[in-house]
């Protein structure tokens, strides 16, 4: 019995190389920083920003999704062709409607009707129909504002308070150190909030998160002066065209500078 040791005693099988149990070495790195509370010591300040930053992330990055080949599946993100057409079919069918026909009330029903069947196509084919009605509550909200105020270019206000709203939560992640665009990719690439910590890492998540910010700060440059201007086709048109395309493209353009460099050495993506 001598020559034999019982596993993890000094000198056992456990204190080979490479083979040291987990538990103790995890023991052995709280020792080495100063004991089982210097973790929580260091993190204590972020506490509550942490917390936040991770339901904000879990909150917008769960219709985000990757494919095998790490690239962002933007079509999921947007909700695949049916998302798009839910998103686009009711402000163009208000357009269309309220073009040819000069009236508020016809063009307003009308968007309603093409979100609730919408939604009631979901329920029949039991799918999920939080996007659907995401969607007819927008609707509907924006078809409040134009029909109580009885101005048919009120339609698009609760848009314009969406891009503001938006910009405000971008810009105030970043100067918190947060960045939402860091956040949500870094959940969806599996680095965690371990990117904050490299500082390279920041600087492309917090670029890429005034990048967003500016696409709805665009639009809101763009469009706010067709509606003080009252040209409302010029303005539905160019909701449309600023909404899910270009929406769209920045989150594609975002997810590609973000990217982590591959190490030639080893063929794996590095952080740094």
């Amino acid at each position: 019995m001598s020559g034999q040791h019982l596993p993890g005693t000094p000198g056992g099988p456990d204190d080979e190389p490479g083979r040291t149990d987990p538990t103790r070495r995890q023991a052995r790195a709280s020792e080495a920083a100063g004991g089982p509370d210097a973790e929580a010591q260091a993190e204590e300040p972020d506490t509550a920003r942490g917390g936040f930053a991770r339901m904000a992330a879990g909150m917008a990055g769960s219709s985000l999704k990757t494919d095998d080949a790490g690239r962002i599946d933007v079509m999921a993100a947007i909700g695949g062709p049916r998302g798009i057409v839910e998103a686009v079919l009711p402000g163009l069918v208000f357009l269309v409607v309220f073009t040819f026909a000069r009236s508020l009330t016809p063009a307003l029903i009308s968007a309603i009707v093409v979100a609730v069947a919408f939604t009631v196509w979901r329920l029949i084919e039991r799918r999920p129909v939080v996007q659907a009605l995401s969607g007819l509550v927008g609707v509907v909200i924006c078809a409040l504002f134009a029909d109580v105020s009885d101005q048919p270019l009120n339609y698009y206000v609760p848009g314009f308070w969406t891009n503001v709203v938006s910009v405000v939560v971008l810009v105030a992640s970043v100067l918190a150190r947060w960045p939402l665009v860091g956040l949500v990719f870094g959940l969806l690439r599996s680095e965690g909030n371990d990117w904050r910590q490299v500082p390279a890492r920041a600087r492309v998540y917090t670029r890429a998160t005034w990048m967003l910010a500016a696409m709805f700060a665009l639009r809101l440059v763009v469009q706010f002066p067709l509606y003080l201007a009252g040209n409302l086709v010029a303005l539905g048109t160019t909701r449309l065209l600023m909404g899910v395309p270009l929406y769209a493209l920045t989150l594609w353009v975002a997810w590609m500078i973000t990217r982590p460099a591959i190490s030639p050495r080893r063929g794996t993506r590095s952080t740094r």
